[in-house]
């Protein structure tokens, strides 16, 4: 595999760079996207942390991205790839068909959001029609999406109910975050309040099956 400056392209296949943090799928989906004539999976990764600095070397075509990974989630990850290889599209491809999920994939750039239980057909066809400039949507989750209305929670807010999701207490948030253990408890009342739930746990709950976390 030949490395390629910044912004070069190669003629020929479709270049994919595949992020997904289960290696049995990740695999799979190579396997089964390295049959189409026009594809080439260039890269498997199962770190989000690594996704960016690999595009930025091999100048993908297309990022194939799983939200929920190690270390920087897709999201995050595709909001980067945007400023940084904006030749790259990204496609999220998510077991989680949330309306949050996919309005935030909309807001950090991403071409297309597709969920993981559909046939490989219709994921090599999303992979020609965002490369082709289309944007590519299930149109029912896409109308859920408008329904929900956008996400109540803050970035701060969101941060410190993730960094409370795993248990921690509000001296633990505070000390990983660097706040201040009233601003921890201002935020986390914040959300519990906009999440219409009663506590932190209720709230992460909540959150996570709006996509909103």
């Amino acid at each position: 595999m030949t490395d390629l400056a910044d912004g070069e392209r190669l003629t020929g296949p479709t270049r994919i760079l595949l992020a997904e943090d289960q290696g049995m799928m990740r695999g799979a989906l190579a396997l089964l996207l390295g049959l189409e004539a026009d594809m080439e999976v260039v890269a498997q990764v199962g770190d989000g942390d690594a996704i960016v600095p690999t595009a930025r070397r091999l100048c993908p075509d297309v990022a194939l991205l799983d939200i929920e990974l190690p270390g920087r989630n897709g999201l995050d990850a595709a909001a980067e790839l945007r400023e940084a290889v904006p030749g790259c599209r990204v496609l999220i491809l998510t077991t989680f068909g949330r309306p949050g999920y996919l309005r935030r994939a909309m807001e950090a750039g991403a071409a297309g959001f597709m969920v993981k239980d559909g046939p490989v057909e219709e994921l090599a066809a999303a992979v020609r029609r965002v490369l082709a400039g289309e944007r590519v949507v299930d149109p029912t989750l896409a109308a859920a999406a408008l329904s929900a209305g956008p996400n109540p929670l803050t970035g701060r807010e969101r941060d410190v109910l993730a960094a409370a999701a795993d248990g921690a207490t509000v001296a633990d948030v505070s000390a990983r975050l660097g706040l201040s253990q009233s601003t921890v408890r201002n935020y986390l009342s914040a959300a519990i309040g906009k999440t219409g739930t009663r506590n932190r746990m209720e709230a992460v709950r909540a959150a996570r099956a709006n996509g909103w976390l």
